[in-house]
């Protein structure tokens, strides 16, 4: 039987939520976060901070919650029948980061613990998570060490997991309706369980450790960008298509609301503002017609550095 340790998880889950909300803030002088715990009545709860109205950043979320019950949401069992009627706990941490500025990108990160258990069976364990980068005007250097920094959190725990968590993270973050992808990627991983809990849980802590250092340089090269109404009219109109994937496909979205949880904590991840047009395209040869034909498309940002 492996002995897994809820009481690690949570306890690093929290420090990281943390780290993260203090580093933002060191960027972000205007506005702090305000803090929100909470309960379920089901049982469980959380720790939600929330950012708004500053000068960087537009909006941003960045949330803890530990939930448990007597039987899995569909959202969760659908991929794992077997799992159904098992008791379980999810812990996770969850952010998205809506800028003010159109030159720096929305950003996601979301590290996760689950465990399902029934009497006289071995709990059914494993972590999930990652982080995805949504640019609105694409910069090729950014991008290369976006998937850089994401790659060095997964060198040491294996010698294949970037190339397959971040082809899993190009197929998971695409919009099926639209037919393209939500950004740029990076990594997605779930049902790691893989060696041992202390591996697979030094592989969850390393991609959430490595967040702020793939993040927060962008944030300082792009957010005095000078932009006018265009960008901004155009950056709303792209965070509709964050609204559709976290609405339609997202599975935390889906299982914070399947299970019970918080309703303005989990959908704290939409912006604050957003459009939509109908049957709208770019201008040909423009700056936001290059996002379309060069950066939203699956593709080795690492071979691009090294051109």
């Amino acid at each position: 039987m492996t002995t897994i340790d809820v009481n690690a998880v949570k306890s690093y889950l929290l420090k990281l939520q943390d780290s993260i909300c203090a580093a933002l803030e060191q960027e972000e002088k205007k506005q702090k976060f305000r803090e929100d715990t909470w309960d379920r009545p089901e049982g469980g709860g959380g720790r939600s901070r929330m950012l708004a109205d500053g000068e960087v950043f537009e909006q941003a979320g960045v949330n803890f919650s530990h939930v448990h019950g007597k039987n899995l949401p569909p959202s969760a069992s659908a991929h794992r029948p077997e799992l159904a009627g098992r008791s379980f706990q999810a812990l996770g941490v969850s952010l998205v980061i809506h800028p003010l500025n159109p030159y720096v990108p929305t950003s996601h990160c979301n590290v996760r613990f689950f465990s399902a258990e029934k009497p006289g069976a071995d709990p059914v364990w494993w972590f999930g998570g990652g982080f995805d980068l949504t640019p609105y005007y694409g910069f090729e250097e950014d991008a290369a060490h976006w998937h850089r920094t994401a790659k060095a959190a997964c060198d040491a725990f294996g010698p294949d997991n970037y190339a397959r968590f971040k082809k899993w993270c190009d197929e998971y973050f695409f919009i099926k309706h639209r037919n393209e992808p939500r950004g740029i990627g990076g990594l997605f991983f779930d049902d790691f369980s893989e060696k041992s809990f202390d591996h697979a849980f030094g592989f969850m802590r390393s991609v959430g450790d490595h967040f702020v250092p793939a993040y927060l340089p962008i944030v300082q090269k792009r957010k005095g960008a000078p932009h006018g109404e265009r960008e901004r009219d155009f950056q709303l109109y792209r965070r509709g298509r964050y609204v559709e994937f976290n609405l339609v496909y997202d599975r935390g979205t889906l299982f914070g609301l399947q299970s019970g949880g918080r309703t303005e904590s989990i959908l704290m991840s939409l912006p604050p503002l957003v459009k939509w047009r109908y049957d709208w395209t770019p201008p040909p040869g423009s700056p936001e017609a290059e996002l379309y034909e060069i950066f939203l498309k699956p593709r080795d940002w690492l071979a691009t550095e090294n051109k």
